[in-house]
């Protein structure tokens, strides 16, 4: 007989914020501001409404909601990337506030806010029914909620798998980019919406050459910078050898600088009213 021991996903959260505030996410986060943008015109968001960006790292989407002169709300477990967004703000002369707090157990009463958002961000919690929950949960009836997330087979999800192969990701815990498939997300938010469209879409990193992409991401990428951080000289010697490569197959510029594009989902649903 068999026995299958459940993950301590709380242990799990915790070197998970560790992770997220290793490096300066801000420095890759600003780069997708874009998606952002973007994603704020799919929602539809309205001057006046409440909007909540979860996992909202360095702000993109509170930002983007705040342009339209909604009333926003960032919330993030790691409290500089919200320092970040804040600032951020201000330099723009916006107004958002920011609220520590973990995805999964959001700190706002239900039925809260007329759209709720999360860009690369809400992918990444290891309970993804907990949180799907919560976000259907504080989002008002009839109210949005719209994701950035990429796909299984981006050029982001290589990186993922390849950079697993020298740190692990932690056992039984499900691939964050099941959140880029339609039939996860189908299975996570179908009950509590009333319809769910998800739209391929690309961003396309940017980089002087792979050197320089792979520079940035390492230094400032929690999820890479601790990677490289676990190895020994050999590995670490291994690991940029291979996301080098990484890079180089996936690079369509014709100028000699680093252009990637990157696959990911868009998605906006609808709560049940």
């Amino acid at each position: 007989m068999t026995t299958t021991s459940v993950p301590d996903f709380e242990a799990i959260k915790t070197r998970q914020q560790q992770t997220w505030s290793s490096g300066n996410y801000s420095v890759i986060g600003t780069t997708l501001q874009l998606t952002g943008e973007r994603l704020a015109e799919a929602a539809d968001i309205s001057a006046g409404e409440r909007v909540l960006d979860v996992a909202a790292g360095n702000g993109n989407a509170a930002l983007a909601a705040a342009r339209r002169g909604a009333r926003v709300i960032a919330t993030d477990y790691v409290p500089e990337l919200l320092e970040r967004a804040r600032i951020r703000a201000a330099a723009e002369g916006l107004t958002i506030a920011v609220r520590e707090g973990d995805a999964e157990v959001l700190p706002f009463a239900g039925s809260t806010f007329d759209v709720v958002m999360s860009t690369f961000g809400v992918m990444f919690t290891p309970q993804p029914e907990r949180a799907a929950t919560e976000l259907v949960r504080v989002t008002k009836p009839g109210g949005r909620i719209g994701l950035t997330n990429w796909t299984p087979d981006s050029f982001v999800a290589q990186m993922f798998k390849l950079v697993g192969r020298y740190a692990p990701p932690p056992a039984g815990v499900r691939s964050p980019l099941e959140w880029g498939s339609p039939a996860r997300l189908q299975e996570l938010f179908g009950a509590g919406t009333e319809s769910l469209v998800a739209e391929l879409r690309e961003f396309v990193f940017r980089y002087r050459n792979p050197k320089h992409w792979l520079e940035t991401f390492r230094s400032a990428y929690g999820p890479m910078h601790m990677a490289f951080a676990g190895l020994d000289a050999t590995g670490r010697q291994s690991l940029e050898h291979d996301l080098l490569a990484l890079a180089r197959a996936h690079n369509t510029s014709r100028s000699g600088a680093l252009r990637i594009p990157g696959e990911y989902l868009e998605v906006v649903a609808v709560k049940h009213r």
